[in-house]
């Protein structure tokens, strides 16, 4: 009896942590999309050592980004409701992409978190001092092996994400950032948001993936036939019907992890057949049938190497 009841015990006081632990990042979720910020972070990856600063405001007009290289080459990054402008000092060069509008850190909705839930366990951890700040430690462990996992520390009381690691076994992390300084609300600078004089000068480039494209509901001609547990469609992009080029944008999530899927024509100007990797993402290559399939995201290899083979038309 006295065994039944401490696992009892033990079962609600886990099924609380989880609870509180979702909380958490329902919270961070709300943080990073509506606070206002300002800081500098350092970001590792293998012996890659980046120092970057960046100013994030949020006001009537939407969200406002900039993000600037302080090591390494010269280079500056903008998000707002126009999208996105990278600007390369070196190159002298702008490329804008009015597609992308993602911001550089993870936003999760509380319909993601339920469906992650499944498929990670989430756990809290104590309090610990980054960035003259303290962070509430939370664990974010795969289940299984198509997935990375995750130690966040979540700034107190507001819930902004102030440091993360990325594992895929939960030993060694592939890739850490952490703040090492940080402004938030009014303490924010916004003359920082300001562009440099020369960027007005430089040629821009636009991207050259298409802009045209709708979203839509109906079902897509090339899908996977089967996924890895826990990922569902989420996004289905398409070009404009009147185009002569095949392109469609699958994107698949499991909840905190995100995969795309692009279909075009084989001609097109892709990667080489098979499996990649540049930092923590993975992607993988192949063509059949007159078009080229290409999978991507920051997940492991086993992950889009399943998708990608599975993708086929599903529609004549």
């Amino acid at each position: 009896m006295l065994a039944a009841l401490v696992a009892t015990s033990v079962v609600a006081d886990d099924e609380s942590d989880h609870a509180a632990a979702i909380e958490r990042l329902d919270q961070m979720s709300m943080a990073m999309s509506q606070m206002s910020y300002q800081g500098t972070f350092v970001y590792v990856q293998g012996a890659l050592v980046e120092t970057m600063r960046i100013t994030h405001v949020v006001d009537q007009d939407g969200i406002h980004e900039r993000l600037v290289a302080v090591t390494g080459p010269q280079r500056e990054l903008w998000r707002d409701a126009e999208g996105l402008r990278w600007m390369d000092k070196e190159r002298q060069s702008v490329v804008s992409d009015t597609s992308f509008k993602r911001s550089y850190f993870p936003d999760v909705s509380s319909r993601d978190l339920e469906q992650a839930a499944q498929h990670y366990r989430i756990s809290l951890g104590g309090l610990e001092p980054i960035a003259g700040r303290l962070g509430r430690k939370l664990s974010i462990a795969p289940r299984d092996e198509y997935r990375y996992g995750y130690t966040i520390w979540l700034e107190e009381p507001s819930g902004l994400l102030l440091k993360w690691e990325l594992y895929q076994d939960m030993a060694r992390p592939l890739a850490r950032l952490m703040f090492t300084d940080i402004r938030l609300g009014q303490e924010v600078d916004v003359t920082e948001l300001s562009a440099p004089g020369e960027m007005a000068q430089y040629a821009t480039q636009r991207s050259d993936i298409p802009h045209n494209q709708e979203i839509t509901r109906a079902a897509p001609r090339w899908a996977p036939k089967t996924l890895p547990p826990g990922f569902e469609l989420t996004a289905h992009h398409r070009q404009d019907k009147r185009s002569p080029s095949l392109y469609q944008h699958l994107v698949y999530s499991d909840g905190m992890a995100t995969v795309s899927v692009y279909v075009e024509a084989a001609d097109s100007n892709g990667l080489s057949a098979g499996t990649s990797r540049l930092g923590t993402t993975h992607a993988f290559s192949r063509s059949e049938s007159g078009v080229q399939i290409t999978v991507l995201g920051d997940v492991p290899a086993i992950t889009v190497e399943q998708i990608g083979r599975a993708v086929s038309l599903t529609t004549p």
